[in-house]
């Protein structure tokens, strides 16, 4: 598997299918890209060459341990970009890979085609909602495993996606999101997101896409990227923050319409 330094950071990523690159930047959690895009790569890959990177504190990505920031894992996709000769690039980020991708797009325009960005956020502080949620992952991080799986599963879908599962799969998923290290390293990043300054520097084409049942990043978010980020669209989707395990075929028709295959 192809493995790129990236400042302090051995940056491990996949690589899928054939045609014109899109980036897959996961989000918060253990799950990194492997648990994030399995689901939906394969069908993305079928006319676009999929990448995926492990950001520090999942996968197989190896680093220092330092405290993360927007710009330095934008950087670790930069390099990622650069080491799989694929820019310029489509670029996904979702939930925390949002702000990533979009810092990317201000910070690198010559790497980043077009952006899309999903279930995102501009900034934290002063948001009372962000602020006591992400604190409150924090606490239960470090004081219960268990209680961390429960309250993550429980506003990472919608009400009735989760109650059509069952018991048996949703004990599941609340097993699938551990609190691990890197986890809570990417929670205290989180608690820190403020990319407000760099979004208009973004000037590549651009589509914001909000979950309208998103009980983890409240859609209004996304509706305020898109209002920030010049000329950008606007999509948004009956599901909850893991939009693509409750709507993938929606959302899949998203993206491949944004970014067709040539």
């Amino acid at each position: 598997m192809p493995i790129v330094t990236a400042g302090n950071a051995r940056v491990h990523y996949t690589v899928t299918g054939t045609g014109p690159p899109l980036v897959l930047v996961h989000g918060t959690g253990a799950l990194g890209a492997e648990g994030t895009w399995s689901g939906i790569a394969p069908a993305l890959a079928d006319r676009r060459t999929v990448i995926a990177p492990d950001l520090s504190g999942t996968g197989r990505t190896e680093d220092d341990g330092a405290p993360l920031t927007v710009e330095g894992l934008a950087a670790q996709v930069a390099a990622v970009i650069g080491h799989a000769a694929a820019g310029p690039a489509a670029v996904l980020g979702y939930s925390l890979g949002a702000p990533v991708a979009a810092a990317l797009a201000a910070l690198r325009p010559d790497l980043v085609a077009s952006l899309i960005t999903v279930a995102g956020w501009a900034h934290t502080e002063g948001d009372a909602y962000l602020s006591n949620e992400f604190a409150l992952w924090r606490f239960l991080g470090d004081l219960d495993a268990e209680a961390f799986g429960r309250c993550v599963t429980m506003t990472g879908f919608s009400r009735g996606f989760l109650c059509a599962l069952g018991h048996d799969e949703v004990e599941r998923l609340v097993r699938a999101m551990p609190p691990t290290p890197g986890t809570l390293r990417h929670v205290d990043l989180d608690r820190r997101m403020d990319i407000r300054a760099l979004l208009p520097r973004v000037r590549a084409r651009t589509l914001v896409i909000g979950c309208a049942q998103d009980a983890t990043v409240p859609v209004e978010h996304s509706r305020a990227l898109h209002a920030a980020i010049a000329g950008a669209q606007y999509a948004e989707i009956d599901a909850g923050h893991a939009v693509f395990f409750e709507q993938p075929e929606e959302f899949v028709k998203l993206v491949r319409d944004f970014v067709p295959a040539s």
